[in-house]
């Protein structure tokens, strides 16, 4: 069973055009045009379009691309920005607010089209994002699943509470957690494919496979192909096999 994926984008639209070039080229190396394409989340923040990344997933998905986009935490910090700037979500520091720079959300306004967005009130800013975000990219973004499993591999943006069957999984867990899934060497029952670390490149740690290649701080946007509990990192010059750890 083959599936391909796609870790954390963060806003850099010509990387997941690239990304999206490589799996049609193993498309057509393999003659598999049906094998979904997972995108694990954190669409938006950090780069300079994440108003282009979301409108071209929403026309792909439009035109009938397979394609399966799962929600990030960046991207529900957006949603919750356009609900209540005030709001906090529950997995972000007590220090940080999603206008932060170091979280990125000014330059998702941005993209929309707002003016230094963190420079100015933010009863401003946010009226202003009222009026700039389409409400059909906030419908879209609100809908997207958290999680999607499909054979041996289930795809989710952070990871998952080890020990917990997936049906009891917490949102905030799957979207956030690091430590007490990272460092969990156990087998999950399934392959978990993530994104939310931010690593220098795609790596199998066994149980699980991250996706998130620091394209929120100049890395690559990575594209990889799964087949069973196998993975490889898709290049221009074809599969590079990505074994596992541990």
């Amino acid at each position: 069973m083959r599936s391909y994926a796609i870790g954390d984008i963060h806003g850099q639209l010509d990387l997941l055009r690239q990304a999206h070039a490589l799996i049609a080229a193993d498309r057509v190396a393999c003659g598999d045009a049906d094998a979904p394409v997972i995108h694990v989340g954190d669409l938006v923040d950090r780069g300079p379009d994440s108003a282009g990344v979301v409108r071209h997933l929403i026309a792909g998905q439009a035109q009938g691309e397979n394609w399966i986009v799962l929600k990030g935490n960046h991207d529900r910090m957006f949603l919750g920005f356009l609900a209540d700037p005030w709001a906090r979500d529950p997995g972000l520091r007590a220090e940080f607010s999603w206008l932060h720079p170091r979280l990125g959300g000014p330059q998702t306004l941005e993209s929309y089209g707002l003016r230094e967005p963190a420079n100015r009130p933010v009863e401003q800013i946010h009226a202003e994002a009222l009026a700039a975000v389409p409400r059909d990219h906030v419908d879209w973004l609100a809908r997207l699943p958290v999680h999607f499993q499909r054979g041996p591999a289930l795809f989710v943006h952070a990871g998952i509470r080890p020990g917990i069957a997936l049906q009891y999984q917490a949102e905030d867990d799957l979207l956030w957690i690091r430590g007490d899934f990272l460092n969990d060497p156990r087998d999950h029952g399934f392959l978990v494919v993530h994104g939310h670390t931010a690593i220098d490149r795609a790596t199998h740690y066994g149980n699980r496979l991250n996706l998130d290649s620091s394209a929120g701080y100049g890395g690559p946007v990575s594209a990889v192909v799964i087949e069973g509990r196998d993975a490889w990192l898709l290049t221009a010059m074809g599969r590079d096999p990505l074994p596992a750890q541990g």
